[in-house]
C-alpha cells in the first residue's frame, strides 16, 4: 500500500483550488495524468487514466463508495506548478478570513456567536439534540399552538445555523476525511432536527408575524435571514406540495404553459419553437409533489445553504462596499466545504453552490457552472433539453438547466434580502412591491428565476398576506 504521506487526495486539491478547478481538470486531461485508485477495504490499489474517471464521472472524488482516489506528490507538484503557472497574473488562494472576521461576527451571527465558538464540538452536537427533543415533543402534543411552534421553530433553526457555520469552519482546517468524521455526528443531529422542523412546517402552524418579531430578536443580520429563508423555504414547499396535489394546477398550467410562458423559456432555449414548450418540458419527468424524504433533504440545503457567508454584511449593500469576488466567494465556500468536509447529501451542497445561478446569466454565480462549464467542453455536443430537475442526476449529466430546489431557494433569497428590514443603504420593500420588482428586474428585463415557479410563490405570499 501507499505511503500515506507520499500521495495527495484528489478531493483534497480540488477543495483547495475550488476556484481554478477548470484548469485543473484541462491540466490533469492534457498532460495524461495517472490516478491512484485504492480501495482499503479489501487492499486494492490500480492506476487509471484521470480523464477515463473524469468522463465516466465528472465528480468521481466525491462519490461515496470503497474506492479513493489520489496524486502521487510529486505527481501533484509537477502540475499544480504548470496550471498556477497558466494563470493570467498569478492565482491567489481564496481568503477564508473573511468569513471569520471577529471584529464583525456579532453584525453576523448575533451576540450567543461567541459561546457557541467556544463549545466543543460534542457540546454543540448535544445543543441541536435538546432543541430536536424539544420539537419532537411538540409533534407528540395534539393541543399545540402555533405561537408554541413558531417560537420552538425560530430558536431552533437559528442556533443550529450558528453551530453548523462554527462546526464547519473549524472542520476546514482539517483534512476531508477527518473533517467528515469531526461533523459525523453533527450531520446526524441536525439532520433529525430537520425532519421534525418540516412536520411541524407542513402542519401550517408557522406563524409569520410572531416568526418576524422572534427573527429580529436574533440580534444577528446573517442568522436572522437564514432562519427567514429557511422557514420561509419550508412553508413554500409545504404550500406547492398542497397546490399540485389537491388541486387542479398541473392541468390548467399545461393548458396555459405556451400562452403565458413560452416567451421566456425560448428565450433561454432559442432552437425550442413555441408550441413545442410543454410541462414535461420545463420540468423533467413532469411537474409533481415532493415525496417527504426528498423535501427534507432539500429542508438541510435551505438550512445551511449560508454557512459560507462572511461574518460582515456590509458586501450585500450598496455601491461603495460591493465586492462580488467576496460574495461570489460565500458560495463557492459553502459548497466545497458541505461536498468535502461533510457527509451531508450530495443535494444539499448542489443547493449552496447553485442558488444564485440565475438560468445563466452574468450577473450569477456559483461553484457548480465550472464543472457545467468543463462538462460542455470535454462533451461539446450536450445539451440541455430540460429547464428544471427534481432529482440530481439529470443536472449532473447536463440534461437541465437548473435544480428545483436552488431555483426555489434563489427566489426566497432575493426576496428576503429585498423585504429585509435590517437594509443599510435602500429602504426595505413591502412584499407586493418586491413581488412587483422581482418580477420585471428577474424575469421581464432578464430572466433569472424561474417564471413559472415565481408565479406560484407570488400566489403563496399573497395567501400569506389575507391572513
Amino acid at each position: 500500500m501507499a505511503d500515506k504521506e507520499s500521495i495527495v487526495p484528489i478531493s483534497n486539491i480540488f477543495s483547495q483550488f475550488s476556484d481554478i478547478s477548470k484548469e485543473f481538470v484541462d491540466g490533469m486531461i492534457k498532460e495524461d495524468i495517472a490516478v491512484l485508485c485504492i480501495n482499503r477495504e479489501e487492499r486494492k490499489k490500480r492506476s487509471m487514466p484521470f480523464k477515463a474517471l473524469y468522463d465516466n464521472n465528472h465528480q468521481f472524488w466525491l462519490q461515496k463508495g470503497k474506492w479513493e482516489y489520489f496524486l502521487p506528490e510529486k505527481c501533484f507538484e509537477d502540475i499544480k506548478e504548470k496550471v498556477l503557472n497558466s494563470i493570467p497574473g498569478g492565482w491567489k488562494p481564496p481568503d477564508l478570513s473573511v468569513i471569520n472576521k471577529e471584529i464583525d461576527v456579532s453584525l453576523g451571527y448575533g451576540n450567543g456567536y461567541k459561546d457557541i465558538s467556544a463549545m466543543s464540538n460534542e457540546e454543540r452536537v448535544e445543543k441541536i439534540n435538546e432543541f430536536s427533543y424539544k420539537l419532537s415533543d411538540l409533534i407528540s402534543k395534539k393541543n399545540k399552538t402555533p405561537e408554541k411552534v413558531t417560537e420552538a421553530l425560530v430558536e431552533t433553526t437559528k442556533n443550529a445555523a450558528v453551530i453548523n457555520h462554527t462546526t464547519i469552519l473549524n472542520a476546514m482546517q482539517l483534512a476531508d476525511e477527518e473533517a467528515k468524521k469531526s461533523t459525523q455526528s453533527l450531520v446526524t443531529s441536525t439532520s433529525d432536527m430537520v425532519k421534525s422542523s418540516v412536520y411541524l412546517v407542513s402542519e401550517n402552524l408557522l406563524n409569520d408575524d410572531l416568526m418576524n418579531t422572534l427573527v429580529e430578536k436574533s440580534n444577528g443580520t446573517i442568522v436572522q435571514h437564514m432562519t427567514r429563508t429557511y422557514l420561509t423555504g419550508l412553508s413554500f414547499l409545504a404550500y406547492y406540495n398542497k397546490l399540485v396535489s389537491t388541486s387542479s394546477t398541473i392541468n390548467k398550467l399545461r393548458i396555459n404553459v405556451e400562452r403565458k410562458y413560452s416567451r421566456f423559456y425560448c428565450k433561454l432555449m432559442p432552437e425550442l419553437h413555441r408550441k413545442h414548450l410543454t410541462l414535461e418540458k420545463i420540468f423533467y419527468g413532469g411537474m409533481r409533489a415532493i415525496p417527504y424524504e426528498v423535501l427534507h433533504v432539500w429542508a438541510i440545503g435551505f438550512l445551511i445553504h449560508d454557512i459560507g457567508k462572511a461574518s460582515s454584511v456590509e458586501y450585500h449593500e450598496g455601491e461603495e462596499t460591493y465586492n462580488r469576488d467576496i460574495v461570489v466567494e460565500h458560495v463557492n465556500i459553502g459548497y466545497t466545504s458541505i461536498m468535502n468536509k461533510t457527509n451531508y447529501p450530495r443535494e444539499a451542497g448542489l443547493i449552496a453552490g447553485y442558488h444564485h445561478e440565475y438560468y445563466g446569466d452574468n450577473s450569477g454565480y456559483g461553484f457548480f457552472r465550472t464543472y457545467l462549464d468543463s462538462y460542455k467542453k470535454v462533451n461539446p455536443n450536450a445539451r440541455q433539453d430540460f429547464f428544471i430537475s427534481y432529482e440530481l442526476e439529470p443536472m449532473i449529466d447536463y440534461k437541465a438547466k437548473a435544480f428545483f430546489p436552488a431555483k426555489i431557494l434563489e427566489i426566497i433569497d432575493i426576496y428576503d434580502s429585498v423585504t429585509d428590514p435590517n437594509r443599510k443603504y435602500r429602504k426595505a420593500l413591502a412584499p407586493e412591491e418586491a413581488l412587483i420588482m422581482m418580477r420585471e428586474e428577474f424575469i421581464n428585463k432578464h430572466m433569472k428565476i424561474d417564471p413559472l415557479l415565481f408565479d406560484i410563490f407570488v400566489a403563496f405570499i399573497r395567501e400569506k398576506e389575507k391572513k
